[in-house]
């Protein structure tokens, strides 16, 4: 196969997936009843965090900065952020108290009820994302999991589950972003649209 058939594949696959969310209408309901959550509580004036890790860090950055920054509209900044990217933070955590305990420690100081944390992992096995979301569960941050196929054992704990029809970790990080986008579009309308 030439690179233009292979180019050509990944491309149906990535639409396979999104053709697959779209028909599927617990997760429609779902992406909707998130985009509800994170509008009030910003207009409550509580905080959206974010994490992953690796490319799901990375996403987890872009959404947060889509808030805190602007998506489509010139408008006041979101309070929201990603927790991974204050590096003294995160190496020395992780050193002290291990990796696992980065996001979960981070949160126990900065977070409070009626914030939210949106955990994002392709395979939903996170360790350091589970922490976290037991540590959300007593300090009353409500969570969500943007997650592939049958979300992992995040699915288990977290208040709300946008699980991706998938197991192919690229598809799956493309509808992610996806998703995030649409959420990130939507939010800003209602606050500001």
């Amino acid at each position: 196969m030439d690179n233009i058939n292979k180019i050509q594949a990944r491309i149906a696959q990535s639409a396979e997936v999104k053709q697959a969310i779209i028909a599927d209408s617990e997760l429609m309901r779902k992406i909707s009843e998130s985009i509800d959550i994170i509008t009030d509580a910003f207009k409550n004036g509580n905080k959206v965090y974010f994490c992953g890790n690796g490319g799901s860090a990375a996403d987890a950055q872009h959404l947060a900065a889509e808030f805190s920054g602007r998506f489509f509209l010139d408008r006041d900044s979101l309070p929201s952020e990603a927790l991974h990217c204050n590096t003294s933070y995160l190496t020395a955590i992780s050193n002290d108290y291990g990796y696992e305990m980065a996001y979960a420690r981070l949160l126990s100081g900065i977070a409070k009820r009626g914030d939210i944390l949106v955990g994002i992992s392709t395979s939903g096995n996170s360790q350091n994302i589970i922490q976290a979301f037991d540590k959300c569960r007593e300090l009353g941050v409500y969570t969500i999991a943007l997650t592939g196929s049958n979300g992992g054992k995040m699915a288990e704990i977290c208040d709300l589950l946008l699980n991706v029809p998938s197991e192919n970790t690229p598809r799956v990080q493309e509808s992610q972003i996806t998703i995030g986008h649409i959420i990130c579009e939507l939010v800003e309308n209602n606050i500001f649209g």
